[in-house]
């Protein structure tokens, strides 16, 4: 994807860190976890003291009436770019671009187009949950891919991205293999393929890589593709056909961040996972993140609404089983499961 000049630009660049332009002209960090920049540290004690914290917050302004709330938050918010993001998911759900702003972290906002407001947005228990989320998504799919990959060398990659947005979990994945497995790489052809109803998120994830892979950055001299596919899960034919029959040597991962498991119905999962089982091979591997029906969530009484479908593990193990996988690891945290699947 060709460059783009900035409207708003940044002006105070981190030594190390690439940075891309969204359709509206603003520079933006790309996110890397392996940078100390956006690297999230945060022991179980710590989190157990920020959630609990939390729950007392929304205690305290469940008390509010409905109407008071939503004005406040109108009148706090009025301005943010974090806030927009929360209003605009209000009885729907949070688009691609719009978590990627979660994932940026309160340091790294940029001062061309963030406020006081954002900065303490960015550090509150929700946005941090989804950073933390990344990083998981990120290490399943590392350690999922392993094992192919170390048996495969000559193999071709196919990251699959379901309602991926910017696909920061299938880039960052490819940050961690070169910098862990650089051997693993080398000449390897490799694809990621985001199937998303929206375009913004992917056409900024496109922009991403090509700046991860400009000369000094972490994905230079990889053999990368990009391409989004119009997709919306409610009918998984479109992605059975886009992936096809098994070849017996293509390794195949497929993801969905804050997508697909989140805000899909109970079919409407069955249905996507069904297709990924016949379209990828044996040694496959699916990583996700499922909404807690318990947890902090459950005080959550905003009158802001997300639309996520909140499940217990057990639930969407039962699901996974219906579509011929298992849950092989489950990572717990503040508000999802994040976990990682493996065909029965």
């Amino acid at each position: 994807m060709p460059a783009m000049s900035p409207r708003v630009p940044e002006r105070n660049k981190k030594p190390g860190v690439c940075y891309a332009v969204t359709r509206d002209g603003l520079e933006l960090p790309v996110v890397d976890v392996t940078h100390p920049a956006f690297a999230l540290r945060v022991s179980d004690a710590v989190l157990a003291d920020l959630v609990a914290a939390f729950v007392r917050d929304e205690g305290r302004r469940a008390r509010l009436p409905i109407f008071l709330q939503r004005l406040f938050l109108h009148l706090v918010l009025r301005g943010s770019v974090l806030g927009r993001a929360v209003l605009a998911a209000d009885g729907t759900y949070v688009t691609g671009l719009n978590t990627y702003f979660l994932k940026i972290g309160p340091d790294n906002l940029g001062g061309g187009y963030a406020k006081p407001i954002d900065r303490r947005i960015a550090a509150a228990l929700p946005p941090m949950a989804v950073r933390l989320r990344l990083q998981d998504m990120v290490r399943l799919l590392v350690d999922g891919l392993a094992p192919a990959l170390a048996a495969r060398p000559a193999a071709p990659l196919r990251l699959v991205n379901i309602a991926g947005g910017p696909a920061a979990d299938s880039l960052n994945t490819l940050i961690v293999l070169r910098k862990q497995h650089p051997e693993w790489m080398v000449d390897r052809k490799i694809s990621i393929e985001v199937l998303d109803g929206d375009d913004a998120g992917p056409e900024f994830g496109a922009r991403s890589l090509a700046a991860l892979r400009a000369e000094g950055a972490p994905l230079h001299g990889l053999h990368v593709d990009f391409e989004r596919i119009p997709y919306d899960w409610r009918d998984a034919n479109p992605l059975r056909m886009h992936l096809g029959v098994p070849d017996g040597e293509t390794i195949v991962a497929a993801s969905s961040e804050g997508g697909l498991f989140e805000y899909g119905a109970d079919d409407e999962i069955v249905a996507n996972l069904e297709a990924l089982a016949a379209g990828m091979p044996a040694d496959g591997v699916v990583v996700g993140s499922v909404t807690r029906a318990e947890g902090p969530a459950q005080h959550v009484k905003s009158s802001i609404r997300v639309a996520t479908r909140p499940r217990t593990l057990d639930a969407f193990k039962a699901l996974c089983r219906r579509a011929g996988w298992a849950v092989a690891c489950a990572l717990e945290a503040p508000f999802s499961y994040n976990v990682s699947l493996r065909k029965v």
